[in-house]
């Protein structure tokens, strides 16, 4: 339980939950939960169902994950089967959970507003340039991610859903002042430990592998030596960058779009107003109003009376003068009626807008200014160059699909109508490219019966604005095996590695017992040392040691008691726990944003007992799994 609340001390408990539940969104793509079809199910949750293929996009993705972080150690692990069949139900029941809260969440009526959805989705940083929100960059991202802004949206709002089911959760747990006082203590406690390492390696390089057991190896493990299926790809790609610097746009030209844009290269007109606001659409307030403006008509001061009677208090002040502003900053009607008064010193009558019944003044002017034309040139030459780059892109695509369709058995043709080169890659897994063949409309061209049977030129394919490819499979190879003489030397490694952790974790386990039975020699007979002591904390730098060592027993006076951990290189430590420490806490009082960690590891104890009760109580089956049984 400790550990779990040293793992919540860095980071918020609500992020970490989500970004598990999630994962299978982030994986996956927002298109293949929308997917229909006649698909295998992977899992049945109440009637909803999670495809197979789903299932094995996000167990891909995941799996490469472990692998980026693990290495060596963890395709070790996956040549067992058992682990193989653990880690891939771990991460179905993952994708389970994630429906199962969703599915909750709508039965407690919980909902997410299109307004709360769009501003979510505005604040996102992936869409922002300079700080700001944009369309273009918006639409674009969504393109080459495969994606509908409507199902964007839709994902985002199952996300926030989920938010509100979690944050439910969290805000109904509390901590009481013993109990987190008491909590506190254990935290801060400390552990005196020494540590022995085998060194997996050491263990390994000693090992001989037969030719027999090198054999039955790839013969046990044959996935693991499955190359998939591959195509030779070749592409032509078509996009206004290439276009721009060829084009020229002259001085005359520029300055001729200058003169027909004016107010593009103008700033805004700028008023500044004094006004009194009497707030409120009841009759009593319009009637103050009118009783104000009277006054205000038959020669009292403005400012004065904007002092005395405005219900604006913080410009009321200043004799109710407001900032300087340009249209599209105020409220409608009152910047309507600001900017229909001719002349500084004009008043307007009562003016009705969503706060109530304004009187406005007129105190000034600033007309817009027309910025010179040197100091837009360069901007406007670019603008016309981008212009008619996309003019001539179209005018290219419309020949690259022409081309591409009348001439499908090649891309010479096409390459030469639009002057562009013909990229040729030799075999490829297409889910691992990067690029232009990583794109998700791509990727499912490829595979297309007409593109990947058939040997037909694709269709253009959007990448993005003014940006589109065609492609073509011109070979195709089946998932095969690789012959044992081809990987070879990975069988070997691999086999070694194991034999290598066998034998380490045997050395330990021959370790642990002796000194368990007080038997120190042992580790000097093997020419093994522990390391000098050392003092740690719950979150110390090595965790599998912290966690090893605040999971021991209390050791008896002279006496240590003993664990084993393992680095994620597969190396065994042996750890000797001789003291604990216990720090003296007296007096101080537990601060806030300690209580806040424990109220979130109960949070978190409270999410997996409502997951466990939503499992008991929901109709969940697996056909694929139950099928196999058959």
């Amino acid at each position: 339980m400790m550990e779990r609340l040293r793992e919540g001390a860095n980071s918020i408990w609500v992020k970490i939950i989500l970004s598990l539940i999630i994962l299978s969104f982030v994986f996956a793509g927002v298109g293949s939960y929308l997917a229909s079809g006649n698909e295998q199910v992977a899992a049945k949750i109440n009637g909803k169902d999670i495809s197979q293929r789903q299932f094995e996009q996000v167990y891909q993705n995941e799996r490469n994950r472990m692998q980026q972080r693990m290495g060596d150690y963890f395709s070790t692990l996956m040549s067992d089967p058992a682990y193989v069949k653990q880690f891939r139900q771990s991460v179905l029941d993952r994708m389970v959970n994630d429906e199962l809260i969703q599915q909750r969440a709508n039965k407690l009526g919980l909902s997410v507003s299109n307004e709360q959805v769009k501003q979510e989705i505005l604040a996102m940083p992936a869409f922002a340039v300079n700080g700001v929100f944009n369309n273009e960059q918006y639409n674009m991202a969504l393109r080459r991610a495969g994606f509908t802004p409507d199902q964007f949206a839709e994902t985002i709002r199952k996300d926030m859903l989920r938010q509100q089911f979690l944050s439910a959760l969290q805000g109904s747990d509390f901590v009481l002042t013993d109990e987190a006082d008491e909590l506190r203590k254990l935290e801060s406690q400390q552990r005196v430990v020494r540590t022995l390492t085998l060194n997996l390696a050491d263990f390994t390089q000693k090992v001989k592998v037969t030719d027999k057991e090198a054999q039955d190896f790839y013969d046990q493990n044959p996935n693991l030596f499955t190359r998939p299926a591959q195509i030779k790809v070749s592409y032509v790609e078509l996009s206004d960058k290439g276009l721009t610097k060829d084009i020229k746009v002259s001085e005359q030209a520029a300055e001729t779009y200058y003169k027909d844009n004016q107010t593009k290269f103008s700033s805004a007109e700028e008023r500044e107003v004094s006004h009194i606001l009497i707030k409120g659409d009841t009759t009593a307030a319009k009637a103050k109003a009118e009783a104000l403006l009277a006054k205000l008509q038959s020669g009292a001061n403005f400012a004065e009376v904007a002092k005395q009677s405005s219900d604006d208090t913080f410009s009321a002040k200043d004799g109710g003068k407001l900032e300087w502003f340009t249209k599209g900053m105020m409220d409608p009607a009152f910047e309507q009626e600001a900017f229909a008064l001719a002349k500084p010193g004009d008043m307007s009558g009562l003016v009705k807008s969503s706060f109530g019944y304004h009187i406005i003044l007129l105190d000034g002017i600033k007309a817009g200014k027309v910025k010179p034309f040197a100091d837009v040139k360069a901007k406007i030459i670019a603008e016309l160059q981008q212009q008619q780059a996309a003019d001539e892109f179209y005018k290219l695509k419309s020949k690259l699909a022409e081309v591409a369709f009348e001439s499908p058995d090649s891309l010479d043709a096409t390459a030469e109508a639009v002057d562009a080169k013909i990229i040729h890659t030799g075999y490829i897994t297409p889910a691992d490219e990067k690029g232009v063949l990583a794109n998700k409309q791509v990727q499912e061209t490829l595979q297309s019966p007409e593109v990947h049977d058939d040997g037909m030129n694709s269709d253009v394919i959007e990448l993005g604005p003014e940006h589109v490819i065609v492609v073509r499979v011109d070979d195709a190879r089946a998932e095969a095996v690789l012959p044992f003489k081809d990987v070879a030397a990975k069988v070997n490694a691999m086999v070694a590695s194991q034999k290598g952790e066998q034998q380490a974790q045997a050395k330990a386990d021959e370790i642990m017992a002796d000194l368990r039975k007080g038997k120190n020699d042992i580790v000097a007979k093997d020419g093994l040392s522990f390391s000098g002591e050392q003092t740690i904390n719950r979150s110390g730098p090595n965790v599998n040691i912290s966690n090893v060592a605040f999971s021991l027993p209390k050791p008896a006076t002279s006496k240590a008691t003993y664990g084993i951990a393992r680095d994620n290189n597969g190396n065994v430590e042996i750890i000797a726990l001789d003291k604990v420490v216990t720090m003296k806490l007296a007096g101080e009082k537990v601060d806030g944003q300690f209580a806040e960690q424990i109220g979130q590891m109960f949070a978190q104890e409270d999410l997996a007992a409502t997951l466990k009760t939503l499992r008991e109580s929901a109709e969940i089956s697996y056909p694929m799994q139950d099928e196999s049984k058959d």
